[in-house]
């Protein structure tokens, strides 16, 4: 990769138990409103590409973003509310689209 070029990236939050979206306790959810605004002001500003958690008994989210390299990538997942709070674990990933409707 060329220097000074954008990567993607993949970050998996694992929630801290089944049916965490259906059970999360007060202080959990207000985490994850600053969580929302955190990464929706990444997609507003082109870094996010995509944003959502599975669905079921296990919530894990998923967020496919854009950084030039490992310690940017490292930063804007740090930086998410819901990993700085302590409340989900995060796993780092390099990820690369191959395929993304509407994209040649």
């Amino acid at each position: 990769m060329a220097s000074g070029a954008t990567a993607e990236w993949v970050y998996f939050l694992d929630a801290p138990r089944l049916d965490f979206a259906d059970t999360m306790q007060p202080h959990e959810a207000a985490v994850w409103e600053e969580h929302f605004v955190y990464v929706k002001k990444l997609l507003d500003d082109g870094v996010m590409i995509l944003v959502g958690p599975t669905l079921g008994r296990i919530n894990t989210g998923i967020a496919v973003f854009e950084a030039k390299d490992a310690a940017a990538a490292r930063a804007i997942m740090e930086g998410d509310p819901a990993v700085a709070s302590g409340i989900v674990s995060a796993e780092l990933r390099p990820f690369h689209v191959s395929l993304l409707r509407g994209r040649d």
